[in-house]
């Protein structure tokens, strides 16, 4: 089962050019699974019935997983039982025509232009580390890429002198999002200031933000610096790096960006993600005309 499992995100890291990101979550949901079969005793996917998906859908269910989790780990069996079809392991699918449950439609969580101006005044300018975070915060605000992409960033993906900043995002597409002037104003400083004293006599790799070791930033430790500026500016510890993409997209679209454009800039190979972000300013409609007409 391992060895089935390695080949096949093998096959989506070099055939279908999947973030690393998504490759360990296949990997983690396919490996459940595995141990699933391995308690009732079954050796290999070949051996598995329709009975044998639903009873692992059942047993998900049974330990409280939320329908999001269960639709994620189907949706990782489907593509594994039809990578196994293909490659003439298994005879047939066992997920063929199982539905994954249905999931009610969160719309994403949004800051406050005000929130946001008090989450971007948290770092010390004074300070590397605080210069640095200003500089990342100021970016990840200014273009709405993915925290993935950001800390991917080299030098030579950020022009400041034409304000632009060049990302791959999923699937290996690359895109060029334009900088503000003062995200290109922080970045500036950082680079000129403070990166310097980061990467000190450390071998420079050429990663635009690194941390006190002079090595390439990693999610995790941006997503630590965000929530601790989040509670320092008094916003509920829930945000994540994610939140600013979403904030970006919303304050755009709410001061009458194009939809099109908006789509571009957030790398959507669909508009309707896209469009989940207008629910949002309707409802920031609605609630300044319920706050601000005399007869609401």
């Amino acid at each position: 089962m391992e060895e089935l499992i390695a080949r096949f995100i093998e096959y989506l890291g070099s055939e279908r050019r999947l973030a690393l990101n998504t490759l360990e979550s296949y990997g983690r949901d396919l490996r459940q699974y595995g141990g699933f079969l391995a308690k009732g005793k079954i050796t290999s996917p070949a051996e598995a019935s329709r009975a044998t998906i639903i009873s692992y859908l059942l047993h998900m269910e049974k330990q409280g997983k939320a329908n999001a989790t269960i639709a994620r780990r189907l949706a990782a069996l489907k593509a594994f039982y039809q990578y196994l079809l293909r490659m003439q392991v298994v005879e047939r699918d066992p997920t063929a025509n199982l539905e994954s449950p249905k999931l009610a439609k969160r719309l994403p969580r949004i800051l406050s232009v005000e929130e946001v101006e008090r989450l971007l005044e948290q770092p010390r300018a004074d300070d590397p580390s605080g210069l640095r975070d200003r500089a990342m915060l100021e970016l990840l605000y200014a273009t709405g890429i993915r925290v993935s992409e950001l800390v991917s960033l080299n030098r030579d993906d950020v022009n400041l002198a034409l304000g632009y900043v060049r990302c791959s995002g999923r699937g290996a597409r690359e895109r060029v999002v334009p900088l503000g002037s003062m995200a290109k104003r922080w970045v500036g400083e950082y680079l000129l200031k403070s990166r310097p004293s980061l990467v000190r006599n450390q071998a420079d790799d050429g990663a635009l933000f690194v941390n006190h070791h002079g090595r390439r930033l990693t999610r995790q430790g941006f997503w630590k610096i965000v929530k601790r500026y989040a509670v320092d500016a008094s916003i509920a510890p829930d945000i994540t790096p994610h939140t600013l993409r979403h904030s970006f997209a919303a304050h755009l679209l709410e001061n009458g960006a194009d939809l099109r454009a908006v789509q571009e800039m957030l790398g959507h190979a669909d508009i309707s993600t896209t469009q989940i972000y207008t629910q949002l300013t309707r409802g920031r409609l609605k609630e300044v005309y319920a706050r601000a007409h005399p007869r609401a």
